[in-house]
């Protein structure tokens, strides 16, 4: 079995450096082959890829825009009325991804509209999601690009988030059905809501096209205190065959 693949998240790692080809120059000194990073739109992307060869890595995720964050957005895929904003988005994200070379980006859900109930939004939020990973599908499929729904803990991350558990991604993924939309595994999250790592991770990794990891609750490196046994849980996915990038 082939082992894991590491890819540095400069959304977290080297926060200390101000910009994004210096966190890239950290991560090459550090050993990594690989980083990802959410929102890399600060700099053009030019810029990017040189700093990324120049640091002999490859880019691996990045996400969708988020929207006005200002207002509170944090993704724009299920928020109805953002329809249009999302795929603006989108293209902006794909331009990215094919100068960085980078073959996968979270396609954010988004959040609930401030100040309505989840539950009575649900249903509407679901058929505009589902609506613009159509759209989404086929505007990567042209570019040959990989995209991903990551649930997102609403226990203490983001109490608002629309996607917040595996089940309800592969439920979508499911009803879209389309075969360059994965599921993103973000550990961290998937044990604030649902526990069950082992089952959890056994039953989805088929449509798993990337993996995140951070210890529990503190959010730090796998080598922190906490609650997960990250050498088991690495050795699980070894087990179970993946060969994506572990974030």
């Amino acid at each position: 079995m082939a082992p894991l693949r590491f890819s540095a998240n400069l959304s977290w790692l080297f926060p200390e450096l101000p910009g994004l080809p210096a966190r890239l120059r950290a991560a090459g000194s550090s050993g990594f082959e690989a980083v990802e990073v959410a929102w890399p739109y600060a700099e053009p992307p030019e810029a990017l890829a040189r700093a990324a060869r120049e640091a002999g890595l490859r880019l691996v995720l990045i996400n969708t825009p988020p929207g006005d964050q200002e207002k509170g957005e944090m993704g724009l895929g299920a928020v109805p009325g953002r329809q249009a904003a999302f795929r603006e988005g989108l293209e902006q994200a794909v331009r990215y991804a094919k100068a960085l070379g980078c073959p996968r980006i979270h396609l954010m859900a988004g959040r609930v509209p401030q100040g309505a109930d989840r539950i009575a939004v649900k249903a509407e939020m679901e058929i505009v999601f589902l609506e613009n990973l159509r759209h989404a599908a086929g505007v990567l499929a042209e570019a040959d690009l990989v995209g991903l729904l990551e649930p997102i803990n609403t226990r203490i991350t983001d109490p608002q988030y629309f996607l917040d558990t595996p089940q309800q991604a592969a439920a979508i993924l499911q009803k879209v059905g389309r075969p360059n939309l994965q599921l993103q595994m973000d550990i961290f999250h998937w044990q604030i809501m649902d526990g069950n790592l082992t089952g959890n991770i056994q039953e989805f990794l088929p449509i798993v096209g990337h993996v995140q990891v951070a210890q529990v609750p503190g959010r730090g490196e796998p080598s922190s205190p906490g609650e997960l046994n990250f050498p088991y849980l690495f050795q699980l996915l070894e087990d179970e065959g993946y060969k994506g990038f572990v974030g």
